[in-house]
């Protein structure tokens, strides 16, 4: 269906009538027309986002409300302007998401009325399940990952050992949910799934530079750590080698769709000898036979591999404001 629907018109004008202008504004920015959310209703929610007399559980509530919808167009730009909000609002809108006992209730979601409705219906139960892990992840670290100072003296890279460790798989578990996405090229068919799928790249690459940087902060400090601490740190360091793998699968969709390949990072993959060396030391704390690997050619590989990354996440970063 193109163009407002006869229940849009109706529903605008009542929102109209009783003075709703945030309703009438959510009402807008989800209609039944098959394109992303128009770009003024969304600036206009942002703005409301930002007014003190504006009350964002209502705005939370009133876009949870349009997911309840049928139809996979309205539920889809739902998701999309909330997800649009989270990344453009006030920090306050995704501390009250973040709040929420529960949030988006959809992984059987399934609009049956058309034969596009049960493609997108997969993509709007992946794309629902990402939204709550974001959430979730700010529950319990209290920051957004995509919005965190980045640097030499980011967050990241200042984090102690203790904290580390525990926030890294946060990052991992919201990265996950992100690429579970799992698009292809041909199935970016309309202007809704488009806007999500760029929503989702501008997340991807702010969410790996801050996972980058954490995993940089973790192998600095990996030598000095105590047995169990490398054991964790260890394991973690594999899941990033598996995740960097799947996000340059999902850079790759964003290329082939005319996203600018210039706007993602190159994703080099460290030396296997880095690998090495790190089981090495994890051996040498656990008593068991290890071959020779002196502490210098540790330290020379390490060193080697978190001098290339930095500067490339930071170009892709900035080419995606």
């Amino acid at each position: 269906m193109s163009g407002q629907s006869l229940t849009d018109r109706i529903a605008a004008a009542q929102h109209s009538m009783t003075g709703s202008a945030i309703s009438k504004a959510v009402c807008k920015a989800t209609t039944h027309e098959v394109s992303g959310p128009k770009k003024k209703h969304l600036d206009y929610l942002i703005h409301c986002t930002n007014e003190l007399n504006v009350s964002v559980p209502h705005l939370a509530d009133t876009l949870l409300e349009r997911t309840t919808s049928n139809s996979w167009i309205v539920v889809f730009k739902a998701l999309i302007t909330t997800h649009h909000l989270m990344m453009y609002g006030n920090e306050r809108l995704i501390q009250y998401l973040a709040s929420r006992n529960t949030l988006f209730n959809l992984n059987n979601f399934l609009d049956k009325a058309a034969l596009q409705g049960y493609d997108m219906s997969t993509f709007i139960r992946r794309y629902s399940r990402y939204l709550n892990e974001k959430a979730m992840s700010y529950r319990l670290v209290a920051v957004d990952f995509t919005k965190m100072k980045r640097g030499a003296d980011g967050v990241m890279r200042t984090m102690n050992t203790e904290k580390l460790i525990k926030t890294l798989p946060i990052i991992q578990n919201q990265l996950d949910a992100l690429l579970d996405f799992q698009p292809n090229s041909n199935e970016l068919t309309n202007g809704v799934i488009n806007a999500a799928f760029m929503l989702l790249f501008k997340d991807s690459i702010r969410l790996f530079a801050a996972y980058n940087e954490g995993v940089i902060n973790m192998l600095e400090k990996y030598f000095d750590m105590k047995k169990n601490q490398c054991k964790e740190a260890l394991e973690i360091y594999k899941t990033f080698l598996n995740r960097m793998t799947k996000l340059s699968e999902f850079l790759k969709v964003a290329e082939r769709v005319g996203i600018d390949q210039g706007d993602s990072p190159d994703l080099t993959q460290a030396p296997s000898s880095l690998l090495e060396a790190l089981e090495q030391h994890l051996a040498s704390l656990e008593g068991r036979k290890i071959k020779e690997f002196s502490t210098a050619s540790r330290y020379a590989e390490l060193s080697k591999y978190i001098t290339q990354l930095p500067q490339q996440l930071c170009n892709a970063v900035t080419a995606n404001p």
